[in-house]
């Protein structure tokens, strides 16, 4: 993570799957101040943007120099990922391919926006969370984070959840339950507790083609099956 607020990282990356994957050498994590990579005793890392206009532009000289330094420290390349609003949207799919890099580096902009140069000169992958604007970058990267480290072998428990979940197979998933079998006059299904695999197998796929229909339509082919893309 190249980021000026490395210290947002330490308590999400230490807890629930992604601290369990860290603590069984599943994933590795590096924080890098792009402040301690500054040229000024001010350790300056924004400025006006040239032009005139509001707030202040990330500047290309600590970024590059943050950035060249993470390289030099594995043999393998980094895919650099830029989080920012303009970027290509998550989806699970493209989790699933990030999932599959040896390594990643994120980069966390902040103020308002990084200097055009460090798109043009290190040409990272641009990725946003969603159609809105953060304060800094550190939110959707551990957005990606998450769903990343739960795609690594080993790093989920019972990694049949996780191809069950949402977007996975391009659909909702279907409605789940649990013990007690009643509640507040609320039943579980029956068929749910029938025993019969096959039927229970068929009603979920059913329930999660009837909720992605009712709730994310755009989510399903013009036939009404799911999506080659999938994920928000």
């Amino acid at each position: 993570m190249l980021t000026l607020f490395p210290e947002v990282f330490g308590p999400f990356v230490g807890a629930s799957i992604v601290g369990r994957a860290q603590a069984a050498g599943k994933v590795e994590f590096a924080f890098t101040n792009v402040r301690d990579f500054a040229r000024d005793r001010h350790r300056t890392v924004d400025d006006k943007p040239f032009g005139g206009g509001p707030g202040m532009v990330l500047m290309c000289g600590p970024v590059y120099d943050a950035y060249e330094h993470v390289r030099s420290l594995h043999p393998a390349e980094p895919q650099l990922i830029m989080l920012t609003p303009q970027g290509e949207r998550l989806t699970q799919r493209v989790v699933e391919e990030l999932a599959q890099a040896e390594r990643l580096a994120l980069l966390c902009g902040h103020y308002e926006g990084f200097d055009e140069r460090i798109r043009e000169g290190l040409q990272p992958r641009e990725i946003s969370i969603g159609d809105y604007v953060l304060s800094g970058g550190e939110g959707a990267a551990l957005v990606l984070i998450d769903a990343v480290v739960r795609l690594l072998p080993g790093a989920v428990g019972c990694e049949e959840s996780v191809a069950d979940e949402s977007f996975s197979s391009g659909l909702l998933e279907y409605p789940q339950y649990t013990r007690p079998r009643a509640y507040r006059g609320m039943e579980v299904p029956e068929i749910l507790v029938s025993g019969d695999h096959g039927k229970v197998a068929a009603w979920r796929h059913a329930q999660a083609l009837a909720r992605t229909q009712q709730r994310r339509p755009d989510l399903l082919g013009p036939d009404g099956k799911a999506g080659c893309d999938s994920g928000a």
